[in-house]
């Protein structure tokens, strides 16, 4: 009995002794397949030191580790698959320079892969450089990718890039402070929830945002500049969309497409291609305290969108301010419209007299185009002064029954230093 009691010490003292050994700094020299070698031999919780220098890439790493660099480290992929795919949970990658991916969609060969077992991954202030994708959160839970700068690929046709930052069926994932360029979407969202995106900036991309069935989730601080389209919210419920910026976008600052119970505030949306604001099928939506400026259209809204409470918001120097066709009044109170010469007699900040955005000849250009040739002739000027002297000959539409004299957000404040910022 003693001498199986003496084997079984002797078998387990020796795990014991390497499971307790505390996680130790490692540094680490370039080298033939360094970086491999020191992934291999590490235990879990080790950190790997990297000196600079250029480390091979297209490792694995299926254990908790860090991975540190300088911003003197460059790890550089084969050519395909990920540079770096993490397989374990409490993996921390930082500070490294990360090029080389593959080019296969359908392993989305990225510069940082996380898998679903990457729980609690870090993936930090590191440069992520022509890679087909930046970050593939594939069901990592409670993932954070925090100060990157991330360059996508400029050799293909934009819609066959990949994007910056995709999130899939990935809860709790937080994308924050990350500087996104070229490549097709800067972060993609699929099948997820209970995610935040919070002051990233984008550049020369389709979407800054593309969000798809990702539901209780927050979209708010970021800067969106000079891309097709700013923040694309499609099948989604209950999003916070706050406090961001949209400059020279193409097509729309802001779309919500089947996109319901979403609060839309403080948001600016200024110099558009075609839309500030466009809501197609949107219901039960909050918009209240944005700034939509200098676009052909500040807000267009179709496809029955319904109850919406649009509040508070300043429509300045917009082509057309609002572009809606409908049958009955849709009230929203307390805008600004830079085009409505109005008087404040008691001075309480509201105007004396409501306002229409759109009037009949509205309608008949959106339908008929060709229309726009009569707009100077004295008959289109005299259904105008009809509609504004009898209101009762306007058509259904929006209606501001208590429009603001002022604007209600200062947009310089919010987005000057941020447009600025390289």
């Amino acid at each position: 009995m003693n001498r199986m009691v003496r084997t079984v010490q002797g078998v387990l003292l020796p795990v014991l002794l390497a499971t307790s050994a505390p996680a130790a700094d490692i540094k680490v020299v370039p080298g033939e397949d360094a970086l491999v070698r020191a992934i291999q031999s590490a235990r879990p919780g080790d950190r790997l030191m990297l000196a600079a220098g250029r480390y091979a890439g297209g490792v694995f790493i299926t254990k908790p580790l860090e991975i540190l660099g300088d911003g003197q480290v460059h790890v550089r992929g084969p050519g395909q698959g990920s540079v770096i795919r993490i397989d374990a949970p409490d993996v921390v990658v930082s500070g490294l320079r990360l090029t080389g991916s593959g080019s296969d969609h359908q392993t989305i060969d990225s510069g940082v892969q996380l898998t679903k077992k990457a729980t609690n991954a870090v993936v930090r202030d590191n440069l992520i450089e022509g890679n087909l994708y930046g970050v593939d959160i594939h069901g990592a839970r409670n993932a954070l990718v925090a100060g990157n700068t991330i360059i996508g690929r400029r050799d293909r046709l934009m819609n066959r890039r990949g994007n910056g930052v995709y999130v899939w069926n990935a809860p709790g994932a937080q994308v924050r402070d990350n500087k996104v360029r070229y490549g097709r979407d800067g972060i993609f969202v699929n099948s997820s929830k209970k995610n935040s995106f919070r002051n990233n900036r984008f550049e020369s991309l389709r979407f800054a945002v593309h969000y798809m069935y990702a539901d209780d989730s927050e979209v708010s601080g970021n800067v969106s500049i000079g891309n097709h389209l700013g923040y694309a919210i499609m099948f989604t419920s209950r999003i916070k969309i706050s406090n961001n910026t949209s400059i020279g976008d193409r097509d729309h600052g802001i779309m919500l497409n089947y996109a319901n119970s979403a609060v839309l505030e403080g948001n600016v949306v200024r110099d558009g291609g075609k839309k500030c604001l466009f809501m197609y099928n949107a219901n039960k939506n909050v918009m209240r305290d944005n700034h939509f400026e200098g676009c052909p259209i500040g807000i267009h809204f179709t496809a029955g969108s319904e109850r919406n409470k649009i509040v508070g918001n300043s429509f300045v120097g917009n082509q057309r301010q609002v572009k809606f066709v409908g049958s009955k009044d849709h009230i929203w109170s307390g805008n600004y419209w830079s085009d409505h010469s109005a008087y404040d007699v008691n001075g309480d900040g509201v105007a004396d007299q409501a306002f229409r955005p759109n009037d009949t000849m509205d309608q008949i250009l959106w339908t008929q185009p060709s229309a726009k040739l009569l707009l100077g002739s004295p008959a289109v000027q005299l259904i105008r002064w009809a509609q504004k002297e009898f209101p009762a000959l306007l058509p259904g539409g929006v209606v501001d029954d208590r429009p603001l004299m002022t604007p209600t957000l200062a947009p310089e404040a919010n987005f000057t230093a941020e447009v600025q910022e390289q």
